[in-house]
């Protein structure tokens, strides 16, 4: 595995481990609310992403990363199926489909073309592309999190927190 492909691997396991520790923290209702008007609920986002990545990284160097099969605008709809575990099962399979496709690139694939949506991207690209959206929306779910969950763990450093997380970081040099 090229150095690229291992440090897109550890960030996107990194975000999935910061969005899964958040989304445990929350209750079922939480879960499905939405922190305000217009915001989508976590739910809708890890629905969003399932669908995402899905579509884009099954058979990623041989077909469009939009696949005609799928709905997008359903990504953004809870229906009566749309449960807890049946969305929490679809986000885990998706996560799978991209670890397997990230695993079986090489260096030698990074200058091959891929459509996303009918437009060419190098596979650096489209990996890149797929890494900033997937940040995007790991970052709403950690603040929707935080909003409906306010007393929640911290999984970063907690605001006030910083000089007493690195010791001997903040000292004046003398």
């Amino acid at each position: 595995m090229s150095d690229l492909l291992a440090d897109l691997t550890h960030e996107y396991r990194r975000h999935k481990d910061l969005a899964d520790k958040s989304l445990a923290g929350l209750s079922d209702e939480a879960f499905f609310a939405s922190p305000g008007e217009a915001v989508n609920p976590p739910a809708i986002i890890v629905k969003h992403l399932a669908g995402n990545f899905h579509s884009r990284w099954t058979d990623f160097l041989t077909t469009d990363g939009e696949k005609p099969t799928r709905d997008r605008d359903a990504e953004f709809q809870i229906t009566t199926a749309d449960t807890r575990p049946h969305l929490m099962a679809d986000w885990e399979a998706a996560w799978t489909v991209l670890f397997v496709t990230l695993s079986v690139l090489t260096e030698a694939d990074m200058g091959k073309t891929v459509p996303i949506r009918g437009e060419a991207h190098t596979v650096r690209q489209a990996l890149l592309r797929g890494l900033t959206h997937t940040v995007y929306h790991i970052g709403q779910i950690l603040y929707a999190a935080r909003i409906l969950n306010a007393q929640g763990d911290w999984l970063t450093i907690k605001p006030g927190a910083s000089r007493e997380s690195r010791p001997g970081y903040f000292k004046k040099p003398t």
